[in-house]
């Protein structure tokens, strides 16, 4: 076993340890920070649930070490909301939609929709709905999830 020391920022918050080498990200996160949004479902990047954002992209957090995010900005679904509890447009738009059941899932869907919309990005319905090729939802919400797509993308001005 090899210990290594790591320092990161999570929801702009720093956070330092001493971590495994062979920790996952996901686990740091969900066991070491507390970060519980941060879902872990087939452990193999295929569901999606795991996702968070590591500067600026969407990453599965399962395939990720922690000593990978070494000197990385992070955010996990619990630091989407503002400050005075003010849903992202994400969020906002899969509440509305109803876009989720069990809300498993969730978390990774609105981080990797909230990744392609960072900076000001509008991808269309298409890119979106792209995006979402990569997450499954067992209780089949997909068509809440596509309503929460399409709100996003007519509130961007596109079709």
């Amino acid at each position: 076993m090899s210990e290594h020391r790591i320092s990161m920022t999570v929801n702009g918050q720093q956070h330092r340890g001493l971590v495994d080498g062979r920790l996952m990200l996901s686990d740091w996160l969900r066991e070491a920070a507390g970060y519980t949004g941060v879902h872990v479902g087939c452990e193999q990047g295929v569901c999606g649930a795991c996702t968070v954002i590591v500067d600026g992209r969407a990453v599965r957090s399962c395939l990720m070490l922690a000593v990978q995010a070494d000197g990385c900005s992070l955010t996990t679904v619990e630091g989407l909301a503002a400050a005075d509890g003010t849903l992202h447009p994400v969020q906002q738009a899969v509440k509305d939609s109803h876009g989720l059941q069990c809300g498993f899932c969730t978390p990774g869907i609105v981080m990797t929709l909230a990744a392609l919309r960072a900076d000001g990005a509008r991808p269309d319905e298409a890119a979106m709905t792209e995006a979402m090729s990569g997450h499954l939802c067992r209780c089949t919400g997909y068509q809440g999830i596509r309503r929460a797509i399409r709100q996003l993308a007519a509130e961007d001005g596109t079709p």
